[in-house]
């Protein structure tokens, strides 16, 4: 998806598993999800803030064959819904399947360009919609998504797992 004729707003990348929703491994069932405290009111906040949220994540979980992209494409619906319910949206879901050590050989790569650290997923972002890039931010909880931000030359911010709004209040601009 090309916005070309969109003007230039702010992104929040969120990392999904550890930011947006507890992590107790390969979350892929609704069932299994449990939203981190002020995560879908952060959402909100900066969509009504007028910049892009999107999602970046890692799922080797597919290339390791606990689960398939199916089941990931319908735990990012449910999420949507949730967020709905309170005015908040991810305008675009960016996830990477591949994984050095897949079992699932059309995953194995040695490096995918899309698995952070690399930044491939938040260059895709930055290519298919009007981003400016410096007043962006990606929100992650591993050094791997700090570095993929570097990459990508948007600033990250490490999250403490603790309450996403609180974290983000202090960057909360209108785009």
């Amino acid at each position: 998806m090309s916005l070309p004729d969109a003007q230039t707003r702010p992104a929040l990348f969120l990392d999904r598993d550890g930011v947006l929703n507890e992590d107790p491994g390969y979350v892929h069932r609704w069932e299994d999800f449990r939203w981190i405290p002020g995560a879908r009111e952060a959402v909100a906040a900066f969509n009504h803030a007028g910049w892009w949220v999107f999602v970046v994540t890692n799922q080797s979980g597919i290339g390791r064959g606990y689960y398939g992209e199916d089941d990931v494409v319908a735990l990012h619906a449910k999420m949507s819904e949730s967020l709905a319910e309170v005015g908040g949206r991810i305008d675009a879901f960016y996830y990477c399947p591949q994984h050095p050590d897949a079992t699932v050989e059309a995953y194995r790569h040695p490096d995918p360009p899309d698995r952070k650290p690399n930044p491939g997923m938040i260059l895709r972002a930055l290519r298919e919609w009007p981003v400016d890039v410096s007043r962006s931010i990606m929100v992650g909880d591993k050094d791997a998504d700090m570095e993929a931000a570097r990459r990508a030359g948007v600033r990250g911010l490490k999250f403490p797992s603790d309450n996403l709004m609180v974290f983000l209040e202090k960057e909360l601009v209108p785009a």
